[in-house]
């Protein structure tokens, strides 16, 4: 019984649940079974879903049946019923969460019953309870269609000859799909870049093709802000089509559920980290804007997590803007949502970052010595940092010390991809530093033409500083 659907579906009941399920038990619309009841009080006391040993059939049995020898099939039986009684409880919380659904269903069944007078008020209750709700996203305009739908069906049930809402029902229809279509292509398009995966995305360029010629649907923003978000994915050359989405996420962000923009958040977010990564400084501002929209709307946390990734980030780019005290804040506020085995080591790092940025190579020092880091890149990021402070210091035997040790940790650890071309560059245009002659002018100029031209090198700023210092 320990791994049944029941003792699964009730682990995940809150206390209050638990409170409203034994009422709707006690109902005899929804349950005759005493022994049902009695079964549900057995397995919710105490910590008994949780203890393997008390779940066992032949120990509960006679909890519920004292007088009784164990009877596997009638055992059985109880838990079918009490298991069909809370798939009902929760279809009816969710259906009592979903105003809209009932105010339509409800004037659905005054429609069918040709109670005009009741399906008018229901009507009109659901219509203003359409137009209070706070989000304009593609779910709002499916209900919306719903809405349409049920007043086109009470009006042919009247008459044929009287006007029909028709158009309204079409134009719905179409704002609704494609408001979703869009949605649903970001999430394929983005999924396909992180795993390597073609999907076929049928329609997409029919819905494109009809924009073209609607452009005045772009304004609606559940359409705008995925059309453009599509563009940035697709066309990531043309950066008007990131200026678009990042204009209408700042502008209707919270016309969308948190989730919802979350997810269009991230499509703004990559876009950006990717300008970066190019080169591209400008984007840094962008970024930072965009993660201080996210710490606004509460997008960053999830379910009360903040990723060490995104936090890691957060603090790069806003010490690279040199928004030191922002930073120092961002640290101390959003530190407690960081995985608890990870939120030591992230906050040495974050504010050893803090500190090298300010040129307090001292306590950067102190910090990036303090942990060690388990995840990769964050310890490839911290070897960075102190590799530049001991170039700056001119501490020349522990930087070469530590380019061999970091040659040594990406052999180690298989470091792939992007990230081990990186710093596969940094190392060499490092060590190259090293050896090149600051007073042959041409030998300067070649190096600065190289890292020039090295791709991927994030540390390219600081590299032409140090050779123009020369």
């Amino acid at each position: 019984m320990e791994k049944s659907n029941l003792i699964s579906v009730l682990r995940t009941f809150s206390k209050k649940e638990i409170r409203d399920l034994r009422k709707w038990l006690q109902s005899p619309i929804h349950n005759q079974r005493e022994d049902v009841v009695q079964l549900l009080d057995y397995l919710v006391e105490g910590s008994r879903l949780n203890k393997e040993d008390l779940l066992e059939k032949q120990v509960v049995f006679p909890w519920i049946y004292p007088k009784e020898t164990y009877n596997d099939a009638k055992m059985r039986q109880c838990i079918f019923f009490l298991m069909r009684c809370v798939e009902e409880f929760l279809v009816y919380q969710s259906l009592q969460a979903d105003g809209m659904q009932r105010k339509i269903t409800l004037a659905r069944e005054y429609r069918h019953r040709k109670l005009d007078k009741a399906y008018q008020k229901s009507m009109k209750g659901a219509h203003g309870y359409q137009q209070q709700e706070v989000h304009r996203n593609g779910f709002f305009y499916r209900n919306e269609y719903l809405l349409q739908q049920e007043q086109y069906n009470y009006t042919v049930g009247r008459s044929r000859a009287i006007p029909m809402n028709l158009q309204q029902l079409s134009d719905t229809m179409d704002i609704s799909f494609i408001a979703d279509k869009l949605r649903q292509t970001c999430h394929m398009l983005s999924h396909q870049k992180v795993y390597k995966t073609d999907y076929e995305i049928g329609l997409i360029d029919e819905v494109l093709q009809h924009l073209e010629k609607r452009s005045d649907l772009l304004a609606i923003p559940a359409i705008g802000i995925y059309y453009y978000g599509y563009k940035t994915i697709t066309e990531e050359e043309v950066e008007s089509h990131f200026k678009n989405l990042k204009q209408l996420l700042f502008e209707h962000g919270r016309l969308f559920p948190k989730p919802e923009i979350s997810d269009i958040q991230r499509v703004a977010i990559n876009y950006c980290i990717r300008g970066t990564n190019l080169g591209f400084r400008n984007y840094f501002r962008e970024l930072f804007e965009l993660y201080q929209q996210g710490l606004e709307f509460g997008t960053l946390i999830d379910n009360g997590i903040f990723s060490r990734y995104t936090f890691s980030n957060v603090v790069t780019t806003g010490t690279i803007l040199r928004e030191y005290d922002w930073v120092e804040n961002f640290i101390g506020q959003y530190a407690p949502y960081l995985e608890e085995r990870y939120r030591e080591s992230m906050v040495h790092y974050s504010m050893a970052k803090l500190h090298f940025e300010k040129g307090d190579y001292d306590r950067a020092m102190i910090l990036l010595r303090q942990v060690e880091y388990d995840d990769i890149l964050v310890n490839l990021s911290a070897k960075t940092m102190l590799l530049k402070m001991f170039y700056e210091r001119e501490e020349f035997d522990a930087l070469e010390s530590l380019l061999e040790s970091v040659r040594s940790f990406m052999q180690r650890k298989k470091v792939i991809g992007y990230h081990k071309s990186n710093y596969k560059n940094i190392i060499r245009y490092t060590r190259k530093l090293l050896k090149v002659n600051p007073y042959n002018k041409t030998a300067l100029q070649r190096l600065g033409g190289e890292i020039e031209a090295a791709n991927p090198l994030t540390e390219r700023e600081w590299l032409l500083r140090q050779l123009e210092r020369m």
